[in-house]
This record gives structure tokens, C-alpha cells and sequence, in this order.
């Protein structure tokens, strides 16, 4: 039957670890449970899922998939297609990427695999959040973080290059972002503008990690060519192994340049002279781009990996010396996976407690929290977790961009420069 992965099969009183509403003897009296005035959300939308004809048949059909109402499609990729959806219960609008199982050749589960794998350990205000996967027999569905401001690419192909304070706000969460990233020994592989996400407000979000690779440290090789050829580093031309970390700085050494001129650093009509403009790091900056960027531009976009700017040189040079996170707001590297909320002290976070009224109120109780842990994104009691933590973050101000202030000139003030950047610097390490 739809939704059976969602139903409650066994008698008496008991929560199996796929089970999301009470069950009981069911006597003459109880043959219409939607009769019962104190069903709450989730009672009421188990009981549809496996009695209303009109949800079995959009369950049938896909118009739903789980507990979300599938809208209309807002992109495709190579194997995927992505549809807008809205949890049934939250009422969170949620970005729904669905592959079909049957044409999912080996490479394409690889990389299905490592997309998951890699969104599992991430939890960063400028990482699209992965909340639940969702199987069919037909059908993985990835439910993700619904990012609505457009991307990167799309932006300026309409809207020409950004401003040097646009640039500066936009550069530094993907920064944030890539810094998160490494130090949880996730290499992206596959950084381009297309890929660049904006949400209705404008944080940025670092998206699409179906070429990302875990590593065991930061010198680890690596030998696979990933990647969109324009924003390739040089070592991946030479069909050599090379290290991750460089690779994503390279990458975002065209982004910026392309950020702040509109064009990107290496053209060519020809994938031979593609490769070699790249190969040998020939581009040219144009005059009016300001100094300082031209300089972190400069240093990052060095042929040779070893000479090419690290994370930390970049989040401490001029350029992005007047910009500043809300930190206050910012929650700190996650000390788990998730913490659980079947914990006496419901953990660290404070929106944890905020979030257990909330999943009560929409049915969820002790039992279901304990016979399911919270780190499963396969199962459904996660997603509304994981949705409705990502809501109490938000409300606290954890998506709120930075903002670029002034540099003030006077005496007093010349001596704290270097202050200010070692301050930048140790400022943007509570997200690594």
C-alpha cells in the first residue's frame, strides 16, 4: 500500500522504529479514527496516508513523496530533476531533487553515495541543508534546503558583474563555506557559479556535492579530473594526483574574478586551448578592479598548488578586512551528528527544547524519539527534526548576512589594522 513505510501495522500500544502514530486494539468503536476529536497533525496525516483515497492516489502518481506535496519542477541536472515541495506538516517549503533508480548506473550511485555521505557531516549557515532521503521503488528523492534567490551564474549573466561590496559579502560566505568544509575533510570538486545558491534574503549556499570526496587529511592525493573544465586547476590538466584543498581555492579564484568582472579569467574555443590558457595561468585582470582584490586574485590563481593563497590567507587579506559576520548568531561547529533529543538535558542547542514542543504539539512523543535516533536521513522523524531545527536557526539569525563596514582613517584607529585581521580571521574559525 502508499505510504506503508509511514503506517502502524502491530496491535497494542508500541513505536517500531518506522512506526509514527500510537496502535491499539481497534474495537467496534473505533472503526473511523478520523472521527476521534484529538488526533493530532500526525495522526491525522498517517491515517490519510493510508486510508484517503486522494492521498493514496497523489502518493501513487508522486504527487507526494512521504510527508511532502510536490510542486512544480525549478530545475533539472544530468540525472536528476528538482521539484519544489512543502512538508505536509511543518508547511516548509523544501527543494526536492529525485533521481530514477532504474537509469542509476554505477557511477551515478558513486556519486549519488558521496553527495549523501558528504550533506550528512555538514551543518553550516552557507552549506544547503540536506533534511531527508526518501526511496520509492522507483525514485530517490533528496530533500534539501529550498534556496530561492536564483544563483550566481544566472545573476550576473542578467544582471552584469556585482558591486565590490556585493562581491566582498557573496566571496566571504562561500569562503566561510569552503573553510567549514575543509576542516570537516570535505573537498567540494566541483565549485562553478551554477552551484552558488541564494536564498530569498540573499545568503549564499554552496550546493550540489555529487563530486565531493572525504579525506582522512588534508595531504591525501587524489587522481579524479571532477569538475566544469573552466573552473579546472591547472594539476587537473596535467593528469596528475593532486591535493584537494588547492583545487577549491583555484575554483574560487574564477569565481571571484568572474564576481567582480562579469567574464571569466579562461576563455578559449577549443577545449586544447582551454587547457593550455589555464595550464599556464594566462589572464588578465581588468585596470579598475580595486587593488586589493586584484592582489587576492593574483594569489590565488598561481599555477603551481604550492604557491597558491591557503583558506586562511585569503580570510585575512585587505579585501575582505571591513567585512563582518553577525557572529553572535552563528552556532558553532556541531559537536555530533545530531544531538538527540531523548537526552535529559536535550543537549547544547538552545532551539533544541523549542523544537521538542513543537514536535509534540505535532504528535511526535518520547517513544518516537527513542526508537528513532535523529541520524537516520532515511527516516521521516529526521526530516521533521532536521526542518524544523533549520527554522529555530534561522529565527535566531543563523542565515543573516554580513555586512561591510569602513575603514576609519585617522591615527588612533591605523594601529588596529592588523588587530582587526588577526580578529577577522579568528572570527571566521568558529565555523571551521
Amino acid at each position: 500500500m502508499p505510504g506503508s513505510h509511514y503506517q502502524v501495522t502491530t496491535p497494542r500500544l508500541h513505536h517500531s522504529v518506522y512506526s509514527l502514530t500510537d496502535s491499539s486494539d481497534i474495537g467496534p468503536d473505533d472503526e473511523d479514527l478520523d472521527a476521534r476529536p484529538s488526533l493530532t497533525p500526525l495522526e491525522r496525516l498517517s491515517g490519510d496516508m493510508c486510508k484517503n483515497k486522494n492521498t493514496i492516489k497523489d502518493l501513487m502518481i508522486g504527487r507526494r513523496v512521504g510527508f511532502y506535496k510536490v510542486r512544480g519542477e525549478i530545475g533539472c541536472g544530468t540525472f536528476s530533476r528538482v521539484k519544489l515541495a512543502f512538508h505536509a506538516l511543518t508547511k516548509d517549503k523544501v527543494a526536492m531533487k529525485i533521481l530514477d533508480k532504474t537509469r542509476m548506473d554505477t557511477q551515478v550511485q558513486r556519486l549519488l553515495s558521496r553527495e549523501i555521505s558528504s550533506m550528512e557531516v555538514l551543518r553550516n549557515p552557507n552549506v544547503l541543508h540536506l533534511y531527508e532521503v526518501v526511496e520509492t521503488p522507483s525514485r530517490l528523492h533528496l530533500v534539501l534546503e529550498y534556496a530561492g534567490g536564483g544563483d550566481l551564474h544566472n545573476k550576473i549573466c542578467n544582471e552584469g558583474k556585482l558591486s565590490d561590496d556585493t562581491s566582498k559579502i557573496t566571496f566571504a560566505q562561500i569562503l566561510s563555506a569552503i573553510k567549514y568544509m575543509h576542516n570537516a575533510n570535505v573537498i567540494h570538486r566541483d565549485l562553478k557559479a551554477e552551484n552558488v545558491l541564494f536564498t530569498s534574503s540573499g545568503c549564499v549556499k554552496v550546493a550540489d556535492f555529487g563530486f565531493s570526496t572525504r579525506i582522512s587529511n588534508h595531504n591525501d592525493f587524489l587522481d579524479t579530473f571532477c569538475g566544469s573544465p573552466p573552473y579546472a586547476a591547472p594539476e587537473l590538466f596535467r593528469d596528475e594526483c593532486y591535493l584537494g584543498p588547492p583545487v577549491d581555492v583555484w575554483a574560487m579564484g574564477v569565481l571571484l574574478f568572474f564576481m567582480v568582472t562579469g567574464s571569466m579569467p579562461f576563455r578559449a574555443d577549443t577545449m586544447g586551448k582551454l587547457r593550455r590558457s589555464i595550464i599556464s595561468g594566462a589572464y588578465s585582470i581588468p585596470p579598475w578592479v580595486p587593488g586589493p582584490c586584484q592582489r587576492l586574485i593574483k594569489g590565488i590563481l598561481k599555477p603551481e598548488p604550492s604557491e597558491r593563497h591557503v583558506i586562511d590567507q585569503m580570510l585575512g587579506c585587505d579585501w575582505l578586512l571591513p567585512v563582518e559576520f553577525p557572529w553572535s548568531l552563528v552556532p558553532s561547529e556541531p559537536a555530533g551528528p545530531l544531538h538527540s533529543l531523548i537526552e535529559s538535558d536535550w543537549g547544547e542547542l538552545e532551539e533544541e527544547a523549542e523544537v521538542r514542543n513543537q514536535m509534540e504539539e505535532l504528535g511526535f512523543t518520547a517513544e518516537h524519539l527513542q526508537n528513532n535516533q535523529l541520524k537516520d536521513c532515511r527516516n521521516p522523524v529526521t526530516g521533521v527534526y532536521r526542518i524544523l531545527l533549520h527554522q529555530a536557526q534561522k529565527r535566531r539569525g543563523c542565515d543573516s548576512l554580513p555586512v561591510v563596514r569602513g575603514m576609519v582613517r585617522d591615527p588612533k584607529r591605523e594601529g588596529l589594522r592588523a588587530y582587526r585581521g588577526l580578529r577577522h580571521t579568528s572570527k571566521l574559525c568558529v565555523l571551521s
